[in-house]
């Protein structure tokens, strides 16, 4: 008989449902002191409080993401979307989620200081907790100039209201009209009306296409460099033939619950593994484990590619889907603990932090590493897609000038049509095998088609 131990949640409620912090660049960017514990934790560490402070550490974060303490020593940092930032220098790794009080319709972001968070070395060991604070006027000693042009650069509470979109507990309907719009409209791609997409409420067809949206950074302008090494790459490439070879597993479906965040990481994993064993390993990863037991995902409510893919999949490891068999439900922690752990090395995004992502750096990553969990903002049209190369209609005038996504997929191939010379990204979705191109669909490339060249991620698995 199997052992099933429950994982002891640490730190923080905001890993119980979906934060609605929103914090921007410059509100992070900045001076901060960072309060924390004895480094003496292990990966089980609970940092619902925090204990007494042993360490102080003073980080200043500048452009585009370069770290240096009080030393001048140096490293890296990088914004998680909206909701935290990781620091990696003198060999540790810390992060917290921003602060903020409130709930997803109503709530205040206090971007000068965050809940309390993790960190440990970088061979994953000696764990602490600790807390950020980001200097202002009342924790310097400066000149009056000094003074007046810091007044300026605070960060002030932001409110943010009705973050979530109504949800309704009445089944979803196909809109026939706007499929009619659709295919009427325009010949690059065909949509259809999918009966199994009435089986779900409002509520659960806005889970499954990601829940709430995120804002990003529009994809970093392409070096020279970067365009001539995307250059020699082939004109298109996919990676379930390679040489005759498949290395990208099957499509699953996520049903009602919002985890395709989890399902794009543990997808990537999973072809990253296939690769590296030429196809000896074909693991299928519990996306469930991640949803019930881990304290840096929000579960069945939406979550980050970034910190379930990259940090909890290096932290804690990843294991096989029989060791905790997907539910779609925000059950308790309850994966087999005898079971084996799949870790990563290395995790980043495309570009080396948030923002700093583009077409060529996306072609070179997946080319030479392999496929990779990206993110991008699914409008209604997207919901009846059957074929071809996507677009977003516009036909309900939802469109939204800002960088937004909300919807997590594995990016797996890119090309170029024969007949129209259209660009395209191929992509597995994590809706089953009956929608779209067999669970597939391809989208528009280089034109960054709702901010999909916005935040590829990328992680380097041990297999």
């Amino acid at each position: 008989m199997l052992t099933r131990v429950v994982l002891a949640l640490c730190c923080v409620a905001v890993a119980l449902a979906d934060t609605p912090a929103n914090c921007l660049y410059e509100d992070v960017r900045g001076t901060w002191t960072f309060s924390e514990t004895e480094r003496t934790g292990d990966h089980t560490i609970n940092c619902d409080e925090l204990g007494p402070i042993v360490h102080t550490k003073t980080f200043t974060l500048s452009f585009p993401n370069v770290a240096k303490d009080e030393l001048n020593n140096e490293g890296t940092w990088t914004m998680i979307y909206n909701q935290g930032f990781e620091v990696n220098i003198n060999e540790r790794s810390y992060f917290a989620f921003s602060y903020y009080e409130g709930d997803m319709d109503s709530a205040v972001s206090y971007c000068d200081r965050t809940f309390n968070g993790w960190s440990r070395d970088k061979t994953v060991r000696n764990w602490s907790c600790y807390t950020a604070q980001k200097h202002n006027a009342a924790t310097s000693v400066m000149s009056l100039m000094s003074f007046i042009l810091l007044l300026s650069l605070q960060t002030t509470p932001r409110v943010t209201q009705k973050v979530r979109k109504t949800q309704s507990s009445r089944l979803y309907k196909n809109d026939h009209k706007m499929l009619e719009d659709i295919n009427a409209s325009q010949s690059s791609w065909r949509g259809k009306a999918y009966p199994q997409h009435e089986r779900y409420t409002v509520e659960e067809m806005y889970k499954r296409t990601g829940g709430r949206a995120v804002s990003l950074p529009r994809p970093a302008p392409a070096t020279q460099e970067q365009k001539q090494r995307a250059g020699l790459l082939p004109e298109n490439f996919d990676w379930r033939d390679v040489e005759g070879e498949n290395y990208v597993s099957d499509v699953r479906d996520q049903a009602e619950c919002g985890s395709c965040y989890i399902f794009a990481s543990m997808a990537m994993l999973e072809a990253r593994v296939r690769i590296a064993t030429r196809n000896q390993r074909q693991d299928v990863f519990s996306v469930q484990d991640i949803v019930s037991c881990s304290v840096l995902s929000q579960g069945c409510e939406g979550g980050f590619p970034y910190l379930v893919g990259g940090r909890y999949s290096q932290d804690q490891g990843i294991v096989a889907e029989e060791c905790n068999p997907y539910t779609g439900l925000d059950d308790a922690c309850d994966t087999d603990m005898s079971c084996p752990r799949t870790y990563v090395s290395e995790y980043e995004y495309v570009g080396g932090y948030y923002g700093a992502c583009n077409e060529e750096l996306m072609m070179l990553a997946l080319v030479e590493n392999g496929p990779m969990a990206l993110a991008f903002e699914v409008y209604d049209d997207f919901l009846s897609y059957s074929g071809g190369i996507y677009h977003h209609t516009n036909l309900k005038n939802d469109f939204s000038p800002l960088e937004e996504v909300n919807h997590g997929v594995l990016l797996m191939g890119y090309g170029v049509d024969a007949e129209t010379g259209e660009k395209y990204w191929t992509c597995k979705n994590s809706w089953g095998t009956s929608w779209g191109e067999d669970g597939y669909f391809r989208i528009r490339r280089g034109t960054d088609e709702c901010a999909i060249e916005s935040v590829a991620f990328q992680s380097t698995v041990i297999p």
